[in-house]
């Protein structure tokens, strides 16, 4: 597969507005559409407590994963913020994305940063 058939969206805004009108509404639709053949959302920093805390958000979640989106989380942020088993009760994988993310950066990968 084509490396720019996928796409990465880094979201760190705890703005729910922003969060569902734009992440979920993109990626979601992204892979409905079929703009991108593959979408990762991150949950990284502070959307960490947003995800654990709004329901309408666990939603959005749930139908991304319906729809094919993959969500990966921080497992650094959720742990600094005592929010991994919450985080694991909701299905998301965790990992340490800081070695990940360089990667992806170092080889001019689609990342669109929210």
């Amino acid at each position: 597969m084509d490396e720019k058939a996928k796409l990465y969206i880094l979201w760190t805004n705890d703005n729910p507005i922003t969060s569902e009108l734009m992440v979920f509404m993109y990626g979601i639709n992204s892979k409905r559409k079929q703009w991108w053949q593959e979408v990762t959302i991150i949950v990284w920093g502070a959307t960490t407590k947003l995800v654990v805390e709004n329901p309408k958000i666990q939603e959005l979640i749930k139908e991304a994963k319906l729809e094919g989106v993959h969500i990966s989380a921080c497992k650094a942020c959720a742990d600094q913020l005592g929010l991994s088993s919450q985080l694991e009760r909701l299905n998301i994988e965790m990992i340490y994305w800081g070695e990940p993310l360089t990667k992806l950066l170092k080889n001019n990968e689609q990342i669109l940063t929210i």
